[in-house]
């Protein structure tokens, strides 16, 4: 397939193998690697991961085609797409809800990815670092997101197929190289055996409403699901591309790093650590896993490269959060790619400088306050997440799955996804369809419910 341009510059893949390499990569962030392990050790290791592989096969991919088809169809970004196939402003704002998701959690998303910067540099000099003094100061953590931030946007200026699908190509088979040499050293660490079994030895007894939630929610958070994204990425698909193909190949992908993620960490954990709590939560990675490599054999030269898979993975997610908004701006305002991505890479430091802040304490950025639904969320990173990184995201796949199935005829989408893709048709296409019209909308009301505290406890979902 060759590469075209319109007079608009969105641009086109240029392979099927890029689109996949660009939304797997969109997929695979810090969600998989950061988040899934302490979310695993937080709800009990294997019965975890067992539902996450359900909740992933029968909710992910669903949404994940939805998305795909309705940018394919459209072939505009998320306001446009809704737009330009009916909807009206109301479901519009479903979109516009996607470009506002990308854009707020791109800015505190750079925080963290900042911080890997820094890990990498003090893993690779061997300079012990203080997790909680290190993120307490700002001449540290600010610069490190705005280098983060730059080379997010110097990727996206230089276009699809130019800019992100050849980043793409390159940094996910470098990813999954380190994920692989990383695991591969972690399980064969004398004593590792016990931390597999945590892993990957389901205790089925553990299964329950809250941990069915957990593993939902990061279907969610893993998938690229509600984001606007996967809409983003298939407006840019020609038409014979095998949707259901590729989408398969992503959601494997997307799974097979989480599955990775946590066969890096648990073994290595239990081998080196014995006693330390694998459900350590968010500071798993940064408090607990460099004291793991210190004690690993040539662990500074394990412990950046862990680090710089972190980075990478974060430079492929926040590529596509950054080119949401572009596309919007490039399709909607027609301006050009190079006006779009610096004012909104520029205007996303600004936003970030807030969530850097908001650990230090005493300082207003740690001091605000919410309470949602009984829901007390405390300081600006988190309220950011919460709001923008967990419920917006649940409302517009929830938003996106009403629309495609009941505001317009959902034969329209698996037609759609039957161009270049034969074995969608007879029980493939129907399970979708009953899937996007019945199940996806119940079990996402469920997650929406249970984050509100209607079904017990408030939680996130995940």
């Amino acid at each position: 397939m060759a590469t075209s341009t319109d007079t608009q510059g969105r641009g086109q893949w240029g392979s099927s193998f890029g689109f996949i390499m660009a939304a797997a990569g969109s997929a695979v962030g810090l969600g998989n690697i950061w988040r899934f392990p302490y979310i695993t050790g937080e709800n009990g290791g294997g019965a975890f991961v067992f539902m996450y592989i359900i909740c992933v096969v029968l909710i992910g991919l669903p949404l994940l085609l939805n998305e795909i088809a309705l940018g394919r169809k459209s072939g505009k970004n998320p306001v446009g797409a809704i737009r330009s196939t009916g909807g009206n402003k109301f479901w519009q704002a479903s979109g516009a809800l996607c470009i506002l998701v990308c854009f707020c959690v791109l800015s505190y998303y750079s925080v963290i990815a900042g911080w890997t910067i820094g890990y990498i540099f003090t893993e690779l000099v061997n300079i012990p670092v203080n997790f909680e003094e290190f993120q307490d100061t700002p001449m540290y953590v600010v610069p490190l997101c705005f280098l983060f931030l730059l080379m997010t946007i110097g990727i996206v200026l230089g276009g699809i197929s130019g800019g992100i699908e050849k980043a793409a190509k390159f940094l996910m088979p470098v990813l999954f190289l380190i994920i692989l040499f990383i695991a591969g050293r972690a399980v064969t660490l004398p004593g590792a055996s016990e931390g597999i079994s945590y892993y990957l030895s389901p205790d089925f007894s553990k299964i329950n409403g809250e941990v069915v939630l957990a593993a939902l929610g990061q279907a969610f958070f893993s998938m690229s699901v509600g984001w606007g994204l996967m809409i983003t990425y298939g407006s840019y698909l020609p038409k014979n591309n095998n949707v259901i193909q590729s989408s398969g190949w992503i959601a494997g992908m997307d799974s097979g790093v989480a599955l990775l993620g946590g066969l890096m960490i648990f073994p290595a954990l239990f081998a080196l650590l014995p006693g330390k709590d694998p459900a350590a939560g968010p500071a798993l990675v940064f408090e607990v896993l460099p004291a793991v490599f210190d004690a690993m054999p040539g662990g500074n030269f394990i412990g950046a490269l862990f680090f710089l898979l972190l980075l990478v993975a974060a430079l492929t997610s926040s590529i596509s959060m950054l080119e949401v908004p572009v596309s919007y701006f490039i399709d909607e305002k027609k301006w050009s790619r190079k006006k779009a991505t610096w004012t909104i890479g520029i205007a996303a430091m600004a936003l970030s400088i807030p969530s850097a802040l908001s650990s230090i304490e005493g300082n207003f950025f740690n001091e605000m306050t919410v309470n949602f639904f009984g829901i007390i969320k405390s300081g600006f990173f988190d309220m950011m997440d919460f709001f923008f990184g967990t419920l917006a995201v649940v409302v517009i796949c929830l938003m996106l799955a009403l629309y495609t199935g009941w505001a317009q005829k959902i034969e329209v989408y698996a037609n759609e996804l039957a161009l270049g893709s034969p074995i969608f048709q007879g029980f493939a296409r129907k399970a979708w369809i009953f899937f996007i019209r019945i199940i996806c909308p119940v079990v996402i009301l469920l997650v929406l419910l249970n984050m509100v505290g209607l079904l017990g406890e408030p939680g996130e979902g995940g």
